[in-house]
């Protein structure tokens, strides 16, 4: 039940003197999409009366079933605090209907609200996520275009005068807190130009509609400081890429029951069993939480990004690792997701993973507490570690061979999310790249 009423909106907009309001939705890719409304077509809004062409957009509708209705959620109201020359602008983020009035079953937000339904039946009331979002900011030209001209020349946690994203970064900071987040750290992170910051845990359908939130205050902000941020998981060779870790956690009422306080661990059966899920099913979200064909230049050995399926509570190199914090702070972090994932549907995919965990009361394999980096093919086949996709290719056949994954997303976001990376992908795989010139041009 939405603590705002449509009477609290209008009196919202009319004491903040709100002269335009954005109805936003997000594609199957998780690009931000919203209609723009004046002030006089509120009411129209909040009566759930405001169409729009579905067919325009990514993975929604043939043009025949074009007629889509967007329902806001009240809860989601929050007023820009940057300035627009015509008067205040508010959004309002909002479910995808059909005609009909039932959910439009691709809509990026229905799909982690029909898992989250599935973890109520099985009596869990929250699935709380914390993401650690990571990007880079890079200067723009005089034509406002990005460069790949570095802002800094900073390194994981370093302290101005090398960390000249600072300002940028304190900026963001501030807005995001007018915003209602409540950011817990902010710092320069291992890359030149990379930075984090990291906002307070919520339940999965405001931390996703928070991920987006946050990726528009980032680009809006460095655009002000003369910088393009950017959540591309792999922009440099020979650096670090950005990922977007996700502490996971699962509660009934106000207990976390991912804790046992009697194991040695600190872990809980259910967090063993939707731990042993994450890991069977790894390889196939991986299309969903690493969706370009640069995520996979992420996942490699070297830059502390995970490549392996397995876990641990003392080191960083599998793909789970489990946070020291106990008590109602136990989690598990999972390392692989990167940022240009669409929120609503990773956290999906990991969820019911992680469910289907539980119901089939999976074992966890024994935990890798070495450097899984410095292991040769033969000592992680010895300790049952597999790999994660090595290209999009790979992990698009891997989702088509994972019926919960598959289920997860449901018939119609699978067909056309399978139908748009396949394309990518070709056009990747036909394409000369500049390294084929250099490396071949001369020799042959």
């Amino acid at each position: 039940m939405s603590k705002y009423s449509k009477e609290d909106i209008m009196r919202f907009a009319k004491e903040e003197d709100v002269r335009y309001i954005r109805l936003q939705f997000t594609d199957l890719m998780g690009m931000i999409k919203n209609v723009e409304i004046p002030l006089s077509q509120l009411p129209k809004a909040l009566d759930n009366k405001m169409m729009f062409d579905g067919s325009s957009i990514e993975g929604f509708v043939r043009i025949e079933e074009s007629d889509m209705y967007l329902v806001p959620d009240l809860d989601t109201w929050v007023v820009f605090p940057w300035g627009n020359e015509h008067g205040k602008v508010a959004r309002l983020i909002c479910d995808v209907y059909n005609p009909d009035g039932t959910p439009f079953a691709g809509d990026p937000r229905y799909i982690l609200k029909r898992a989250l339904k599935e973890a109520e039946e099985m009596g869990f009331t929250a699935f709380n996520v914390g993401p650690e979002p990571e990007f880079f900011l890079f200067k723009l030209d005089e034509k406002g275009e990005p460069t790949l001209d570095l802002n800094d020349q900073g390194g994981y946690f370093d302290f101005a005068p090398l960390d000249t994203g600072e300002n940028c970064r304190r900026d963001i900071v501030l807005t995001l807190e007018k915003m209602g987040f409540e950011v817990e750290a902010s710092h320069h992170e291992v890359a030149p130009g990379q930075h984090e910051i990291d906002f307070k845990y919520a339940n999965a359908l405001k931390a996703a509609d928070q991920i987006l939130t946050f990726k528009l205050v980032v680009k809006t902000i460095a655009q002000k400081h003369g910088l393009h941020a950017t959540f591309m998981p792999k922009p440099l060779y020979g650096v670090a890429g950005s990922g977007m870790h996700a502490n996971q956690s699962l509660f009934r009422g106000k207990e976390n029951v991912f804790y046992d306080e009697k194991d040695e661990l600190g872990l809980s059966d259910t967090a063993k069993h939707y731990l042993a899920g994450i890991l069977k099913h790894a390889r196939g979200f991986t299309a969903i939480t690493n969706p370009l064909v640069n995520s996979y230049k992420r996942l490699v050995p070297g830059y502390e990004a995970p490549c392996y399926v397995a876990w641990s509570a003392k080191n960083r190199s599998p793909l789970i690792r489990i946070p020291s914090s106990r008590g109602v702070s136990t989690r598990i972090e999972v390392r692989s997701p990167d940022p240009a994932t669409n929120p609503y549907l990773a956290l999906a995919v990991m969820l019911k993973a992680g469910l289907d965990g539980i119901k089939n009361k999976l074992a966890a394999p024994p935990a890798v507490d070495r450097n899984i980096y410095v292991m040769n093919e033969e000592e992680r086949e010895e300790n049952g570690i597999s790999n994660l996709p090595a290209t999009l290719k790979e992990a698009i056949e891997c989702l088509k061979a994972d019926p919960v994954i598959c289920d997860a997303l449901g018939e119609h976001a699978l067909i056309h999310f399978v139908e748009a990376k396949e394309i990518e992908w070709d056009m990747f795989r036909t394409r000369v790249h500049e390294w084929e010139r250099t490396q071949y041009m001369t020799l042959y």
